[in-house]
């Protein structure tokens, strides 16, 4: 059995959606605090979403410096699989485990609604058990959720494989339809829209499972 660690940093709201879906999926989910200096030996982590510290100065800004990312970063440079949702995506480009940024919506609105996914590579741990070209209805809730990047990063994200989801219409103007990227190893990734919301067509849809199967399988598979 997978043993999965939530980060949870003040002000992160989706830390038991996470946990949730983990064991729905057969996994183990233990909160770890941002305070925690250690991750034990947890098989993957997981950054939920939420508004770390408030989102002050900007969301991520903060939470990046909390004791517990010098362990995620030592766990990802391990090989070890990190997700970023949400919020955990702006931590982790804070953080510099992955490239870009997060920006504010286009129209400056915040959005809530379910939106279409195309799985653009499966080289990471979260899309590996996916179908390359398969659209996943996935639900987003984010304000600051364009994803940006210089022309020498987004080259090598193109070049490298490392961008594993896209937006089929792009509803906040993140570019080329960005909606998730990984770095180059693929053990590390970030993404908007929220899988953990989308695990059930009783609930609206069920197409976040096949993305948290292949993250969990990743960590059962370590374990």
């Amino acid at each position: 059995m997978a043993r999965i660690g939530v980060v949870v940093f003040p002000g992160s709201n989706c830390e038991y959606d996470a946990a949730a879906a983990v064991e729905q999926l057969g996994g183990s989910a233990e909160l770890i605090f941002h305070s925690a200096t250690s991750l034990g030996d947890l098989d993957g982590v997981i950054l939920p979403g939420g508004f770390a510290h408030g989102d002050y100065l900007r969301p991520g800004a903060l939470a990046r410096f909390s004791p517990v990312m010098d362990a995620v970063a030592a766990f990802a440079a391990a090989g070890g699989p990190v997700l970023g949702i949400c919020n955990g995506f702006q931590v982790l480009t804070e953080a510099g485990l992955l490239p870009g940024a997060l920006q504010k919506n286009r129209g400056l609105t915040f959005l809530c609604q379910p939106t279409t996914l195309i799985v653009s590579s499966t080289r990471s741990v979260l899309t590996r058990a996916a179908t390359l070209g398969a659209e996943l209805v996935v639900p987003i809730n984010h304000f600051s959720g364009a994803y940006t990047c210089d022309d020498e990063t987004y080259a090598s994200l193109v070049a490298d494989d490392q961008i594993v989801l896209r937006y089929r219409d792009n509803p906040n103007g993140s570019r080329d339809d960005i909606a998730g990227v990984a770095n180059e190893a693929g053990n590390v990734v970030g993404l908007m829209p929220h899988p953990e919301r989308a695990m059930s067509s009783l609930l609206g849809s069920a197409d976040g499972r096949v993305l948290l199967e292949g993250f969990v399988g990743v960590g059962a598979a370590a374990h």
